[in-house]
């Protein structure tokens, strides 16, 4: 695929191809439908994931990993339901996923992916404090354990919630999972 120098996408700042921007359209398309219209938690993790399945706002028939786990966060039965009657419960939480990076990288070394996430957290925080207004931010994902100085109340414009002195793991491990919904059960105006 060839990239363009000239064309970078705003979802990661990377060289995009016409393949790689519309993926990115596609799931900007996707969130932007079932975004709350009141963000109470903003569950911000590092990077999207590679697969729709695992995306939580894709058309997928079947969710699986990050997707199947803020769907267990928010408390949300998946059995007998369409993927849009699944769209409507979790907006309806006013939670909303949100990524530093909002395109897959997939066979980036840590040492590269850490220095995009390093670059990209401005435009994210800004996307925050103007666009989004969530109430609270939770972290979940360890890609923004180096991070977690810059991501404060005061740059992020409410309240940061974090596992201790880390980001929570968001996967669809039971423990992870009753980690975080212990943490959203927290009032908001207790985060740090």
């Amino acid at each position: 695929m060839y990239a363009s120098p000239s064309l970078r996408c705003d979802g990661c700042g990377q060289p995009a191809s016409a393949e790689h921007l519309a993926a990115r359209f596609r799931r900007l398309e996707w969130a932007t439908r079932y975004r709350p219209l009141h963000i109470n938690t903003l569950v911000l993790s590092a990077v999207a994931p590679e697969r729709d399945d695992e995306f939580i706002y894709s058309d997928s028939a079947v969710f699986r990993g990050e997707a199947a786990a803020l769907l267990r966060v928010a408390g949300i039965a998946t059995a007998g339901k369409s993927p849009e009657a699944l769209h409507h419960e979790f907006q309806r939480t006013g939670i909303f996923a949100a990524y530093v990076l909002d395109c897959p990288q997939p066979g980036s070394s840590s040492g590269a992916l850490g220095g995009l996430l390093a670059a990209h957290l401005p435009f994210t925080l800004k996307r925050m404090r103007t666009s989004l207004k969530p109430k609270r931010v939770l972290l979940a994902s360890p890609g923004l354990n180096p991070l977690l100085d810059k991501i404060t109340p005061a740059t992020a414009g409410c309240g940061v919630f974090v596992d201790g002195f880390r980001a929570f793991k968001l996967d669809d491990a039971d423990e992870a999972v009753e980690r975080i919904r212990a943490a959203l059960a927290v009032p908001a105006a207790t985060a740090l």
